[in-house]
């Protein structure tokens, strides 16, 4: 592929890639309407890593920290979360792959109802720690090397998603409102992203998918009741498009099905919401790379629906030390 004219320096032009995929709203949990940013599976160099900062500000009637939205009608609660983590790209079997981990942790209150009974509550501290395994298994194989950056173009690209998250994160059973979530969750994804036009920086188009599945395990202490939640289907969808060669853009939406809750063998009602939202992405250097996003559900008029809204900032810290070499020869001449 070649670069058209543009102006961009080698290092800078390779990070454009590399961090992209890792830093666009990047490593953003599935709690805050499980919705991953657009841009999040683009494939980059392997042995690529990042550190990603997040921070977001939530309002709705359900709580951030699970992934499960269980809805409780009339309820009213606002969070604000940070979270941090840590992501690792590499080669398996010739398939690009990455390793990531994100640690949320913040705070979060309002009115809570629970079998007729209505709690004013508030919980903080450390949520419990998402481990993520992505492995591309149709479309282009690994990059290796700057050549194979070069070349580099997604087409129609296919990926196999595994998360599961580790219940250790801070519990009070004597309280529904909290920040960890007591019992085991995870899904299974596919991750797909395809190419619209040219992959040149600054004219890139993409139409991203990501169906999964999230499955939830019971929690035997919920204010003394049990928990249990039925599998949750979720479609994630996004539009992509570089403004400049450091700016891009996308509209990004989601589908929530299932995911009934029964206490105590009283069942709630399953989820069938929209979501809707943007997300904005600047490269703030070759290492350093900014976004912003807003998503809110839209069919939320009834009391049973998912009602949320969330505002979040991220800021991603990546490096290769192949390309920081490159950096340092060049710095040098």
């Amino acid at each position: 592929m070649e670069n058209n004219g543009s102006s961009i320096k080698p290092g800078a032009w390779l990070w454009l890639i590399v961090a992209t995929m890792l830093a666009t709203g990047t490593l953003c949990p599935p709690q805050a309407l499980a919705q991953l940013p657009a841009r999040f599976y683009w494939k980059s160099l392997s042995n690529a890593n990042a550190v990603p900062v997040i921070v977001e500000s939530l309002s709705g009637n359900t709580n951030p920290f699970d992934s499960a939205h269980t809805v409780t009608p009339g309820a009213s609660l606002d969070a604000t979360l940070a979270l941090a983590g840590y992501a690792h790209t590499f080669s398996l079997l010739d398939r690009a792959a990455m390793a990531a981990i994100i640690v949320p942790m913040g705070h979060v209150s309002g009115d809570v109802t629970v079998s007729g009974r209505t709690f004013n509550q508030s919980a903080s501290g450390f949520g419990d720690p998402m481990l993520e395994f992505d492995i591309n298994v149709l479309g282009p194989p690994a990059q290796k090397n700057i050549p194979d950056v070069i070349r580099y173009e997604p087409g129609f690209s296919v990926d196999l998603l595994a998360d599961v998250a580790v219940p250790i994160g801070k519990y009070d059973s004597g309280q529904p409102l909290n920040i960890g979530q007591h019992r085991w969750y995870g899904r299974f994804g596919l991750p797909i992203v395809w190419q619209l036009g040219p992959w040149v920086p600054g004219q890139r188009t993409t139409l991203e998918f990501l169906p999964a599945v999230w499955l939830f395990g019971d929690n035997d202490n919920y204010v003394g009741q049990r928990l249990e939640t039925d599998p949750l289907f979720q479609l994630d969808m996004h539009l992509t498009r570089d403004l400049t060669e450091h700016l891009w853009g996308s509209i990004d939406a989601a589908w929530y099905n299932g995911g009934k809750a029964t206490i105590n063998g009283v069942s709630g009602e399953s989820l069938n919401n929209l979501g809707v939202g943007f997300t904005l992405g600047y490269q703030v250097n070759d290492n350093l790379n900014l976004s912003l996003g807003y998503k809110t559900t839209i069919n939320d008029s009834e009391p049973g629906d998912l009602r949320m809204d969330m505002f979040m900032v991220t800021l991603v810290y990546g490096w290769h030390p192949l390309v920081e070499g490159m950096r340092r020869l060049q710095d040098e001449k």
